[in-house]
């Protein structure tokens, strides 16, 4: 994994280019709230993973955006964290 790529305004713009092809959409609930919220976006010679999170105060904090190399390495993130989400309790679903 490669160092984040600088803040970006919203969940679809990267560094000032185009949205790129949104790959998929990940939305975690526990307890029926609203937990986080990963996308993930290919912009053709890079991959980025974005994520909101909705904190128990109900603030909403934006860590990342994670840069990766191809489709792939941001695959295996996502699916590691959305496991990890599982394992706490929440129900992931597909946007």
């Amino acid at each position: 994994m490669s160092e984040p790529a600088p803040a970006v305004a919203g969940l679809l713009r990267h560094g000032g280019r185009d949205a790129g092809r949104e790959l998929y959409v990940r939305h975690a609930r526990k307890d029926g709230r609203s937990i986080a919220i990963l996308r993930a976006t290919d912009h053709g010679d890079s991959c980025v993973v974005e994520a909101e999170v909705v904190t128990e105060a109900g603030e909403s904090v934006h860590p990342g955006p994670y840069t990766f190399e191809d489709t792939r390495q941001a695959t295996t993130f996502m699916t590691e964290a959305v496991e990890t989400l599982i394992y706490l309790g929440c129900d992931v679903q597909a946007q």
